[in-house]
């Protein structure tokens, strides 16, 4: 799928880079472009991908302070700074949960 959407990005900044048309080809390319990301569907699917990636950062986070736990960096200062760290957020939960969902217009 990435390697999909890469390749159509391409196709599409070589056709308005190439074009002699000019400004009115790129207008209308960038008009179905918006089209296309605003449409319900592919944000539908930007919130599928998003709460993956949500859990997925979760089940990875929970291993490794897992992992951390049990290793010998635990037992140094720098290890036990990262284990007790509750009072402040991580950055990329806090984006998260500040950020709109998919369906408010929120683009990808």
């Amino acid at each position: 799928m990435r390697g999909k959407l890469l390749f159509l990005g391409g196709l599409a900044a070589g056709f308005v880079l190439g074009s002699r048309a000019g400004r009115e080809k790129y207008e209308e390319l960038k008009a179905t472009a918006l089209k296309i990301k605003e449409s319900p569907t592919v944000q539908e699917a930007a919130g599928v991908v998003q709460e993956q990636a949500t859990r997925l950062y979760s089940e990875g986070k929970t291993k490794v302070t897992d992992k951390l736990a049990n290793s010998r960096l635990a037992e140094t200062e720098v290890g036990q700074r990262f284990l007790n760290k509750t009072s402040s957020t991580p950055e990329i939960e806090r984006d998260y949960a500040t950020s709109s969902t998919p369906s408010s217009g929120t683009s990808f």
